[in-house]
């Protein structure tokens, strides 16, 4: 029988900390919720003392789940672990997760303590959080540039104060596969003696700084590891974590070599991928392995040969085991309502009737638009119409010129503010500058545009035009989406956007 590998997922939490990936509360439940039927063992809602926002969607997150435990982070502080123990206690298997750097140059240089005042904090900080619950993680930070007998010791502590998860992370992503694996059995066997730490989980936490946290992670595994901190699509700080679907596909393609088993279910492996991307508004690489638009495709002629005899030859997964649609139309401006609401159901959405209407009505006007609707047009008409928050802004209508006539480009647009329709025309550099820059002008904004990029959402002439914006203001910044098969008026809606979730930002504070 094989080992299971549990997968402690942090996409909502250190993989929210990557530039640009901030969600809003519906986005991190709807987001949660996938991760759920995902099969994720252990998600990271979140680190609760960080502000109101986050404490609040930890626990808002920790009400809706109901299968999975539910981790809020926490510095080894008596403080953070009460926010951490007030946001996560609303969940059926609630789990605390502190931390403490244990490495020479953190413990000098950050945390400016000897090592026996971080043995103390250890154990200190590990029995208020054992207070609270039985399910207590401990991560040494910076584990993979620590002592190794300093990490027994740090972890022995933590054992004895009531851990029953111990963490090793490569924090900045410096070790290589065979140097993490011969720490980490050299860790367990040192633990492993002590009678309290005969029956704790030993999990790995890698970073992507060299690109090796998935073979870092599998690497731990082989030394007895067996709890993985992963994320979705690998984002988060800096180069990222150990990739979700990645390691997962590794251990499931190549069980022969590995043993191990995982609760995931890998057919949902690329509608979470797919959701994250229109969640934060980065697009899939088209390289990206398992779930990258070419991870699939073959244009060499010797390769093409070889897999219309045997799929085998070129391909060592099944496409359909990640979930990878069959492009299939089955939308259009003649499906009725029952069709629609059974597509989503499929696609992992479980919308409300009202909702369904909302989605329906916006499906209809895009088939008159594009003759064929895909799945992947279904999910942004979703995340659009259903799950966006309330509008302080709203687009009525827009029109712009622009050619080679001498003329500058203009952009008229009218929309409403609070309300009240307003509008305005003004000239522009080219079109999305006039087009912007009047938007600005009517809602009275002073909005720094970081980034815009346009992507197509499917193939074809008429593919839906999906825009990104990012604005910044005051040192608050919000990703905007939007898309329509005219890519001026995606363009209009994802500024639009962006502006409606930097108010309410401002909003709630």
């Amino acid at each position: 029988m094989s080992e299971r590998i549990l997968i402690f997922d942090t996409t909502l939490r250190d993989g929210e900390q990557s530039p640009g990936a901030t969600m809003n509360l519906a986005e991190k439940i709807r987001l949660a919720k996938q991760l759920e039927a995902l099969g994720v063992d252990i998600m990271e809602a979140g680190f609760p003392a960080a502000s109101q926002g986050d404490f609040d969607a930890v626990a808002a997150i920790a009400r809706e789940v109901t299968n999975i435990q539910v981790a809020g982070l926490a510095r080894a502080a008596k403080d953070d672990i009460d926010k951490a123990w007030g946001a996560v206690k609303h969940a059926k298997h609630p789990r605390i997760h502190l931390f403490l750097a244990t490495s020479p140059l953190h413990m000098e240089h950050k945390l400016r303590k000897t090592p026996d005042q971080v043995i103390a904090q250890i154990r200190e900080s590990v029995a208020h959080a054992a207070s609270y619950t039985k399910n207590v993680e401990f991560s040494t930070e910076d584990g993979g540039r620590s002592d190794p007998d300093f990490l027994i010791r740090a972890c022995i502590a933590a054992v004895e104060s009531g851990a029953t998860t111990l963490n090793i992370p490569d924090t900045v992503g410096y070790t290589q596969p065979d140097e993490f694996a011969a720490l980490i059995k050299y860790v367990i066997e040192g633990v492993r003696k002590h009678p309290q730490g005969k029956d704790v989980v030993f999990s790995v936490h890698c970073h992507n700084d060299l690109g090796l946290a998935v073979a870092n992670t599998l690497a731990a595994f082989r030394s007895g590891a067996r709890q993985a901190e992963v994320t979705v699509s690998g984002i988060g700080e800096r180069a990222g974590n150990a990739c979700l679907e990645e390691l997962v596909m590794a251990l499931t393609v190549r069980k022969d070599y590995y043993g191990f088993e995982t609760g995931i279910v890998t057919e949902q492996l690329y509608p979470s991928a797919r959701l994250l991307s229109r969640i934060i508004g980065q697009p899939i690489p088209m390289n990206k392995p398992i779930v990258g638009a070419n991870a699939f495709a073959h244009e060499s002629g010797i390769h093409q040969d070889g897999v219309l005899k045997h799929r085998g030859t070129y391909e060592i997964m099944d496409p359909a085991a990640i979930g990878l649609p069959s492009g299939a139309l089955v939308m259009g401006k003649h499906s009725g309502r029952r069709a629609l609401a059974s597509k989503l159901e499929g696609m992992g959405y479980n919308l409300k009737p009202e909702q369904i209407d909302i989605v329906f009505a916006a499906m209809k006007k895009l088939a008159d638009l594009k003759k064929d609707v895909f799945d992947e047009d279904l999910e942004a008409l979703v995340l659009e119409e259903v799950y966006r928050i309330p509008d302080k802004y709203r687009l009525q209508h827009i029109s712009v010129q622009a050619g080679d006539s001498g003329l500058p480009p203009t952009a008229a647009v009218v929309m409403d503010v609070d309300g009240e329709t307003k509008r305005h025309a003004a000239f522009g550099v080219g079109p999305i500058d006039a087009l912007f820059g009047t938007i600005a002008a009517i809602v009275g904004n002073n909005c720094k545009l970081e980034q815009y990029q346009v992507n197509a959402i499917t193939g074809g002439a008429d593919a839906q035009g999906e825009v990104t914006v990012r604005l910044s203001r005051n040192g608050d910044t919000a990703v905007g989406r939007g898309s329509h098969p005219d890519v001026i008026n995606a363009s209009a809606r994802a500024y639009i956007n962006a502006l409606n979730r930097l108010a309410k930002k401002q909003e709630e504070r």
